[in-house]
């Protein structure tokens, strides 16, 4: 364990990070009925990852975590987006077409006449795509803020 922060505060943060994961991926599928989406859920996890960084060092954090981690979830989000756009042309559909709202299924349950309730399953391949963006933005700004840090702790070194 480091010693720059108590326990009391690492527990803490072990705690509330828990709770803004399930925030994070709430915001992401919950993006096509309320405003949020999947780079407000996406942030939102890797504010997450932050408050890990910023309560134990950061070594330990990459003891955890490596940057090949959040990499490959960048990418996995990446190919997910295009693989999702992709996908609807060997069906008949233009790319990005929503092929998948209306199909029954998962993602494409039909929407009744008037507001939609809240369910979830009524909005085709946009759930999908947020999913990929949050999956995609969770990679890109942790990457962001592991480069940031260990900039700073360079500089501190006298690199």
């Amino acid at each position: 364990m480091s010693d720059c922060m108590s326990k009391l505060i690492r527990t803490t943060a072990d705690i509330m990070f828990l709770f803004i994961t399930v925030f994070g991926f709430y915001i992401v599928l919950h993006g096509h009925l309320t405003p949020g989406g999947g780079f407000q859920g996406g942030a939102i996890v890797a504010g997450g990852f932050i408050l890990l960084i910023v309560a134990y060092r950061l070594e330990d954090f990459l003891k955890w975590f490596q940057k090949n981690t959040f990499q490959s979830c960048e990418v996995s989000g990446l190919v997910l987006f295009i693989g999702t756009a992709l996908a609807a042309i060997p069906l008949g559909y233009l790319f990005f077409m929503n092929f998948l709202n209306g199909a029954g299924g998962l993602f494409g349950q039909a929407v009744s006449f008037g507001i939609n309730p809240g369910v979830l399953n009524t909005a085709g391949t946009i759930p999908v795509m947020n999913i990929a963006v949050g999956i995609e933005v969770l990679g890109g700004l942790s990457i962001i803020i592991l480069y940031m840090t260990s900039g700073i702790r360079s500089h501190e070194e006298g690199e």
